[in-house]
């Protein structure tokens, strides 16, 4: 039990911090945008430095370190993502009549850009630890890319959450590629696949061999476990912001300036 429950509990707190102080520095002035992405540029580029030199570890250590490069890479692209430097040729939403498969390209457009920068990172990760004993870091990426692409469709088809509230300021135009609605046919299929997939990494941690296996699994199989509660969160009445409070202080201390502007007009 605790070959398991050591590494689930650092992916958990992993996601929950990493996840906060991305949403805390989005919600500070803009001005502090590019202090913030030259700081998580640093670790980029130290996290791909180390997934090349961690790839031939197989101990325990490399495992969470691969893990951890992974998170990185990944929080650097959700960073130039939700900081708007990094999204799509469309900076506006649709036309309330804009439907169907015009309504699909127009969304695309909009995120083109950092899909793209995915592609190239996860292409990157891929040369980097080719043929290595060691593919932590991709093999987490994928989960990460795959469960956000997931995300990002359901929530183009419609869910009851749509978290708007994750939304920063300058990425409000968002919410017109957002579906509010009680289900989608994607969601059943996503949440049972991931869940299919989540079991079977299980089964992999129980068979595993060695200690570099079995926290290779446990890391994944929480990491999993975490985005398919995540999707959840899009359907079932549960107030997900509050995971994130502390974090999204920053983002309501921003607006307060705002607010009592729009107060003192009316």
């Amino acid at each position: 039990m605790g070959d398991f429950l050591v590494p689930a509990i650092y992916a958990v707190m992993v996601w929950w911090f990493t996840t906060g102080m991305i949403l805390f520095l989005d919600g500070l002035p803009p001005a502090t945008f590019r202090w913030s992405m030259t700081a998580a540029t640093v670790c980029l580029s130290a996290a791909v430095y180390i997934t090349r030199t961690s790839c031939v570890d197989v101990s325990i250590n490399g495992a969470y370190t691969a893990f951890s490069c992974a998170i990185l890479i990944w929080g650097w692209l959700e960073m130039s993502f939700l900081m708007g430097y990094i999204t799509g040729p469309r900076k506006h939403a649709c036309i309330e009549r804009c439907s169907g498969w015009r309504h699909f390209v127009h969304a695309t457009e909009a995120i083109i850009y950092n899909e793209i920068a995915t592609l190239i990172a996860a292409a990157g990760i891929l040369a980097a630890t080719w043929g290595a004993p060691n593919r932590m870091t991709l093999w987490t990426f994928l989960i990460l890319w795959a469960m956000r692409l997931s995300a990002k469709l359901n929530l183009f088809l419609g869910v009851p959450n749509v978290g708007e509230k994750f939304l920063p300021p300058h990425l409000q135009y968002l919410k017109g590629f957002f579906r509010k609605r009680a289900m989608n046919f994607l969601f059943p299929l996503s949440v049972s696949a991931s869940t299919v997939v989540t079991v079977l990494l299980v089964q992999k941690f129980a068979a595993a061999d060695g200690a570099f296996q079995s926290t290779s699994y446990a890391l994944l199989t929480s990491l999993l476990a975490l985005a398919v509660i995540e999707h959840w969160f899009m359907v079932l009445p549960l107030p997900s912001e509050r995971l994130w409070n502390w974090a999204l202080k920053a983002d309501r201390a921003a607006d307060a300036p705002l607010k009592a502007q729009r107060r003192a007009t009316l």
